[in-house]
This record gives structure tokens, C-alpha cells and sequence, in this order.
């Protein structure tokens, strides 16, 4: 291999592991998501930053919402499959939240 083939593979390697190190990923720790399947919240309970940007995405067939238990803080449309609601959590607290249209089904954000 020339010494610039070399010099470009070694750069290409470096800059994948920078990508893959945990430096890297903390960069998108702004970011979480929690998934709606089976009439659930995956995860059931979440722990983020204050500043946390949450999104919800229903992978399930049926429509689903996100209220929080007070009902003032964030409230979503109803969605339908694939769709998403977001919320930035910039408080610490701790935020239960359920679907309105099958109450049985909660959850809890924890901002730290």
C-alpha cells in the first residue's frame, strides 16, 4: 500500500473511532426516545439531563397520546403509527405521564 493509501485508511480509522467513543455519543445526550408497542413505554422509566429533548414515537397499530399526570405541563395529539410527539424536559423533576385513551398505560421521565 503507498504512503498515501495508508495515511488516508489511518485517518478513515481514527475518525470512526472518534465517532464510536462515548465523547462522541455524550455529544447527542440532548436527545432520548422513548418507543409506544404492545400498549407499553419502552423504557418504562427514563432518566435524562435537565435540557433532554424526549421524543415518543408509536410503533403501535392503534392510536396513542402522551399526557402528563397534571395535565399542564405536555400534552400530545393523538398519533397514529409512526408518528411522534416531542417535549424538552428543562426542569429536574420527576414527570408520570399516561395515554389518555388507554389510561393503563404510563410511564415516568426522571430529570436530574
Amino acid at each position: 500500500m503507498n504512503e498515501s493509501r495508508r495515511h488516508a485508511a489511518l485517518t478513515l480509522f481514527a475518525l470512526a473511532a472518534i465517532a464510536a467513543s462515548p465523547l462522541a455519543r455524550s455529544a447527542n445526550a440532548s436527545d432520548a426516545t422513548i418507543h409506544i408497542d404492545n400498549f407499553a413505554f419502552s423504557p418504562q422509566t427514563l432518566r435524562v439531563a435537565a435540557g433532554t429533548k424526549v421524543t415518543w414515537v408509536n410503533r403501535d397499530d392503534m392510536i396513542h397520546t402522551i399526557v402528563d399526570e397534571n395535565k399542564s405541563t405536555f400534552k400530545s395529539t393523538p398519533m397514529d403509527t409512526d408518528q411522534s410527539f416531542s417535549f424538552v424536559f428543562a426542569k429536574p423533576g420527576t414527570y408520570r405521564y399516561f395515554c389518555s385513551i388507554h389510561p393503563q398505560m404510563t410511564g415516568t421521565v426522571v430529570v436530574e
